[in-house]
């Protein structure tokens, strides 16, 4: 049951992602000023974990390749259909921090899976 571990691997996965999630948005709301600028966004960690990826990994040998969520951050990343304003941004501050929001709840998430799977670890070791 506890061989691989990857409940581990996945609230880990959810917690980066979350992240970096949550440093787009940031940047989107440092530039909703600048003109020209295209609000960009992540999509949700669900979305993106069974996702296909456009290439095939050889593994040489067992545990060769880790497990990971699918694509590079800078690749999943997509300009919003935010309307742009008439300068040319289409950053809107109250759907950034909406998302803001959201993405806090899944770094909540992520760390509460976490710490239940350690407290059923404990458990089942005796330890408290």
């Amino acid at each position: 049951m506890y061989n691989s571990l990857e409940l581990f691997q996945t609230a880990t996965a959810m917690a980066r992602h979350a992240g970096s999630r949550q440093a787009l948005i940031a940047g989107n709301i440092a530039n909703a000023d600048t003109p020209g600028f295209r609000a960009r966004h992540i999509p949700p960690f669900d979305k993106v974990y069974h996702a296909p990826t456009s290439h095939q990994i050889t593994a040489t040998r067992p545990g060769h390749i880790q497990h990971t969520s699918g694509l590079a951050i800078a690749q999943l990343a997509t300009e919003t259909a935010t309307e742009p304003s008439p300068n040319g941004n289409s950053v809107s501050l109250e759907e950034e921090l909406l998302n803001s929001v959201a993405v806090g709840r899944e770094h909540t998430r992520a760390l509460t899976i976490y710490r239940h799977a350690m407290t059923v670890l404990r458990t089942t070791l005796g330890r408290t």
